[in-house]
């Protein structure tokens, strides 16, 4: 545990300073110009640089008594914040299929992820605090955490996830028992027509991600306690690589078909530090300098390979629509 409060009360609010200020610029629900992006995502990368040196300056003010010098703790931020970007990378290949499949006009698509990184940070704070506390008490929890990872890791390498987000059980239940508008109101969630109180399909979209944000979580924070298992860095590298999400995803949404292998690095990565967890306690532990070293390889030689074989003329991806089977709904 923190052997100091003040230093997550100082950034949970310069977090949250953050967000309100996110909100307050994009509050006309405009469509994200990919020049804005740009700029957010360079800002916040700028952003994790300038607190990782913090770290590095001043860590034994930050975390006093901690077993890592203030050389360890910033590598440990950096390794950590590096694999929950990569991880996110993934996130942003299933926001994608989610904006497609329910039809999400551009213009509302960053409201919706600003709500997905308010759920994603919440659910990572409890999961972070509930895993520290466990492992802290059962340290065998990290060989099933890395048998875990390396599970997932198979399964992002050689099983594709299905395109056709309509077929989910729980999202067919929810649109059909939930008293929903049959077409999109602008960016509300919620609208009152003849006297009744009724969801947008927007809503449903913010649904959608937060349980995707859910299944995300549980491969990205086994992943970072294999680096450290410090509650302040693991925390705060997951926080960092969040905010800078939604500009992210406008800056990828062009290229994503591009990163056609980029999967099979991501899964790499996974295994390796599924691997990197399971000999924690051996002779052979892998230093995390080595592991920062891996991480960025595979991710690189995934990208441009992805690059390097991707053909002349990129097709066109067409998603099957969810508001066909909304509007049929409402129908009868």
């Amino acid at each position: 545990m923190l052997n100091n409060t003040w230093p997550i009360i100082g950034f949970n609010i310069f977090v949250l300073a953050m967000l309100a200020l996110d909100l307050y610029l994009h509050r006309d629900n405009k469509e994200v110009s990919l020049r804005h992006a740009l700029g957010w995502s360079a800002f916040w990368v700028g952003c994790a640089i300038i607190f990782n040196l913090i770290v590095y300056f001043f860590w034994e003010t930050i975390n006093p008594g901690s077993l890592l010098t203030n050389q360890e703790a910033a590598l440990a931020f950096t390794t950590g914040y590096l694999i929950e970007k990569s991880l996110s990378i993934d996130n942003l290949f299933v926001f994608a299929m989610i904006f497609s499949a329910f039809a999400v006009p551009r213009a509302y698509q960053h409201k919706v992820l600003f709500y997905g990184v308010i759920g994603a940070l919440v659910m990572r704070g409890i999961m972070i605090v509930v895993g520290s506390a466990l492992i802290a008490k059962y340290h065998w929890l990290l060989y099933v955490f890395g048998v875990l990872l390396i599970l997932s890791a198979l399964k992002m390498a050689f099983f594709k996830p299905s395109q056709d987000i309509g077929d989910n059980r729980l999202i067919r239940s929810l649109s059909s028992r939930l008293p929903m508008t049959d077409d999109f109101r602008g960016a509300a969630f919620w609208v009152r027509e003849n006297g009744r109180l009724l969801a947008t399909p927007l809503l449903l979209v913010v649904i959608v991600v937060e349980l995707s944000d859910l299944m995300f979580a549980i491969d990205s924070i086994p992943a970072i306690f294999a680096v450290t298992t410090d509650p302040f860095l693991v925390y705060t590298a997951n926080v960092m690589a969040l905010l800078g999400l939604r500009s992210l995803f406008f800056v990828l949404e062009s290229l994503m078909e591009r990163f056609k292998y980029l999967h099979y690095g991501l899964a790499g990565m996974l295994g390796f530090v599924g691997i990197k967890m399971l000999l924690l306690d051996t002779v052979w532990s892998i230093p995390t300098p080595v592991s920062l070293m891996v991480i960025v390889c595979a991710l690189t030689i995934s990208i441009v390979y992805s690059l390097y074989r991707q053909p002349k003329t990129m097709p066109v991806i067409a998603l099957p629509q969810m508001m066909a089977p909304i509007h049929g709904k409402s129908a009868h």
